[in-house]
């Protein structure tokens, strides 16, 4: 595996890393290789990312109303 060093950190940045770490319950490390991971990665399905923004952790309960099968309509005609 690789390792990185950042040099020069802010101290605000520092804390606020400090301080996700602990929310994540993960090491600083930790929080810094997912965090690094995210940004590169693909990007996320809107679905997911809907889910993520207003899903039920976020306060939001979405019922998905019921649908009926239909046939298609016809356009031979």
């Amino acid at each position: 595996m690789a390792n990185l060093s950042v040099r020069r950190v802010d101290e605000e940045t520092y804390e606020q890393l400090r301080v996700r770490a602990a929310k994540h319950g993960v090491s600083m490390e930790e929080e810094v290789r997912q965090i690094l991971r995210r940004a590169v990665s693909a990007p996320e399905k809107l679905g997911d990312m809907a889910l993520s923004l207003f899903g039920p952790e976020h306060g939001v309960e979405l019922e998905i109303p019921e649908r009926t099968p239909h046939d298609p309509p016809d356009l031979g005609s």
